[in-house]
């Protein structure tokens, strides 16, 4: 049977964020008991939302299991029956929050969009953080808060110069397969890199009120660098030989270290409505950033931004 006549279907675009310790990854998956997406969980709080037509989101950004969003988003459309109004944005965020049945999701935010917009495609930049702990000779000098949200090193300290001078060689527009899983379904490796950082920091994020996987690559070669196992002119080398295979790259950083920080829209703002999509490069742009963490629980950035 089809919508009723006379309904509208209305698109919201939300962010929202989750620790990935508990999950298979951001992405729904069907038919399976053992493995679970935070995607499960917010259309599961949907169906709460009685919309004719079941409500399904589509995801700007696929995050591996294990992998946190600080930030992350995904349109979603709501068709209420004839002759209810649509939600406003800060009733479906609030609805959405309180059916989800798993504490480790929540929803930032809620926009209205025009029905064509694509919180994917539509999507001008992504940033990610790499969380790294040094000085952990043992896992119980970790702080139990910080366990499964960052890369404990048994390194005492990592050559944090030599890093931020190998990430110069990634910045820009380059084919990055050399950083991309061997056999990857994904059309185009080409990014463009628009800044790298990597810097000490005794701050935390939790104090505050397929890319992903690239990210992790390019942190392992980066603490190798680091570490002195690598020269940073190499990182050109590997960046320029598009070798996933290539002995340096075959390395990936653990998930649980890697968050989401950010996606961005263009002028998206104050008229959520109005959605502009500003000129990109090949495959948009991404921002990647590094925290150190000196012993434990210090911390380094790392950020990256696609």
């Amino acid at each position: 049977m089809g919508p009723a006549a006379g309904s509208v279907r209305a698109r919201y675009l939300v962010y929202f964020q989750y620790l990935g310790t508990e999950f298979n990854g951001v992405a729904a998956i069907r038919g399976s008991q053992r493995a679970i997406g935070v995607q499960n969980y917010l259309e599961e709080a949907a169906k709460r939302l009685n919309s004719v037509v079941p409500v399904k989101f589509t995801i700007s950004s696929r995050t591996d299991a294990g992998v946190h969003a600080l930030s992350n988003a995904a349109h979603l459309d709501v068709q209420r029956r004839s002759g209810q109004p649509p939600f406003s944005p800060e009733v479906l965020a609030e609805a959405l929050n309180a059916h989800l049945r798993h504490p480790a999701i929540r929803v930032l935010q809620a926009f209205r969009v025009p029905i064509d917009f694509h919180a994917r495609h539509a999507a001008t930049s992504r940033t990610y953080l790499y969380r790294l702990a040094t000085g952990c000779h043992r896992p119980d000098q970790l702080s139990v808060f910080e366990r499964n949200r960052c890369w404990a090193l048994r390194a005492g300290c990592l050559d944090v110069e030599a890093m931020q001078e190998a990430a110069q060689h990634l910045l820009g527009t380059h084919d990055f397969s050399a950083f991309q899983s061997a056999g990857s379904p994904v059309v185009s490796s080409v990014r463009t890199l628009r800044r790298a950082s990597v810097s000490p920091d005794l701050g935390s994020p939790f104090v505050l009120p397929q890319e992903n996987r690239q990210v992790r690559r390019m942190t392992a070669v980066l603490v190798a660098v680091g570490l002195g196992a690598l020269m940073p002119a190499q990182v050109k080398v590997i960046l320029e030989s598009r070798d996933p295979l290539g002995r340096h790259q075959t390395r990936v950083a653990p998930a649980h270290g890697l968050f989401l920080k950010s996606v961005q829209y263009g002028s998206l703002g104050g008229n959520p409505a109005c959605v502009q999509q500003e000129s990109q490069g090949p495959g948009g742009f991404t921002t990647w950033e590094a925290q150190i963490i000196p012993r434990c629980p210090a911390e380094i950035r790392a950020a990256v931004t696609y």
